[in-house]
């Protein structure tokens, strides 16, 4: 005990040092000083890899996730924000986080802020463009894809025969153009089984909502009839009755919906009679478009139909090509003429019918062409 006492009076202890996290306390008999830590916390942007310190982040897809490490050897982190969220790190300092992206210039800002309130910012800029805007910019395309595919293989009137196959069809065109080309679903209406209202509401709700830049495909596949004498084509809806034509829906009316619809391009597919009167021209022997941007610079009202037929066969050998061409194709840009072309020569060779494509007349087509775009 005596030694003890000893020890802590003795008047040559001049001054101890005491260590404790961030800061440092020095006695000296009697006073003690203190010197505070203004050393701020150091943040570490380890995902995306930055070359420069203000090097752009450029990203085709909406969200990106950013990966980094915050540290503090004095006093510690107490809270980290990501983009004015409050965020936990590990154990280790480490962070991760899946940031949403909106099109155009998104800045990322990373805020840490240790135990004496020194904090410290890194921030980096994310610009975040479409893969179907990088395609369509150097194509120069400044609209939108929409498509109304309708497939009838059911009817109210027992005197017209059911089929089998035509929703089954409009499906599968759906799949393959939401899947691999440049139609976003909410801009494709799947009419299945429709009635000759829910036809006409549709080309309305086109019609309101297309603007000059975008491009409208149109797909029918169920009865069509072709009325020789009178030389007028009909599709016939769900509610179709084969003694009236008042619920038959008239190409001539198809044909002022095209003139209506204010759209860059319009390309028609039936899969029912139209009959010659529709087209303006027809091509029996396509060539390959050359020049892709000046056929997309020019308005186009195209049609491609399965024949001359006042009935469709259940089984469309038509579609089938169609759809396959469309699932197989490799091109980045194909045009319809080229489409149409690739398959028509299978369709003839494998069924009764001829494949017919023109320019559907006196309804605004300029020489263009409908492009398909591949995602």
């Amino acid at each position: 005990m005596c030694i003890f006492l000893l020890f802590l009076f003795n008047p040559f202890l001049h001054s101890q040092e005491i260590r404790s996290g961030k800061s440092t306390i020095f006695i000296n008999n009697q006073e003690e000083e203190k010197i505070e830590d203004t050393t701020p916390p150091q943040i570490k942007i380890i995902s995306p890899l930055l070359k420069e310190k203000k090097e752009k982040i450029k990203s085709d897809k909406p969200e990106i996730t950013v990966i980094g490490k915050i540290t503090d050897n004095l006093s510690g982190i107490n809270r980290i924000f990501i983009n004015s969220e409050k965020f936990k790190l590990t154990e280790d300092g480490l962070f991760a986080q899946d940031i949403s992206l909106e099109k155009g210039e998104n800045k990322i800002s990373i805020i840490a802020i240790d135990n004496n309130d020194n904090y410290s910012e890194e921030s980096l800029i994310v610009e975040y463009m479409p893969k179907f805007d990088i395609i369509t910019s150097q194509l120069n395309v400044s609209g939108k894809y929409f498509a109304i595919l309708i497939g009838i293989d059911k009817y109210e009137d027992p005197n017209l025969m059911d089929l089998d196959n035509p929703v089954r069809d409009a499906e599968n065109l759906y799949k393959v153009l939401v899947s691999d080309y440049y139609f976003d679903k909410e801009n494709v209406m799947l009419l299945k089984n429709a009635k000759r209202a829910d036809i006409t509401n549709a080309l309305d709700m086109m019609a309101e909502k297309l603007t000059k830049n975008d491009n409208l495909l149109i797909f029918y596949a169920g009865h069509g009839w072709w009325d020789q004498e009178a030389n007028i084509g009909y599709w016939l809806p769900y509610d179709a009755k084969l003694s009236r034509k008042a619920e038959w829906f008239r190409n001539s009316t198809l044909c002022d919906y095209l003139k209506e619809i204010d759209s860059k391009h319009t390309l028609l597919i039936a899969d029912a009679c139209f009959g010659g009167a529709i087209f303006k021209t027809r091509s029996v022997s396509m060539e390959a478009p050359k020049a892709i941007q000046m056929l997309y610079d020019l308005p186009s009202r195209k049609a491609m139909t399965s024949g001359t037929l006042t009935e469709v066969p259940d089984r469309s050998t038509f579609v089938k090509y169609l759809i396959e061409r469309l699932d197989n194709n490799d091109d980045k840009y194909i045009a319809s003429e080229q489409l149409f072309s690739s398959f028509r020569i299978a369709v003839i060779n494998n069924s009764d019918v001829i494949p017919q494509y023109g320019e559907i007349k006196n309804v605004g087509d300029e020489g263009g062409d409908f492009i398909f775009i591949k995602k």
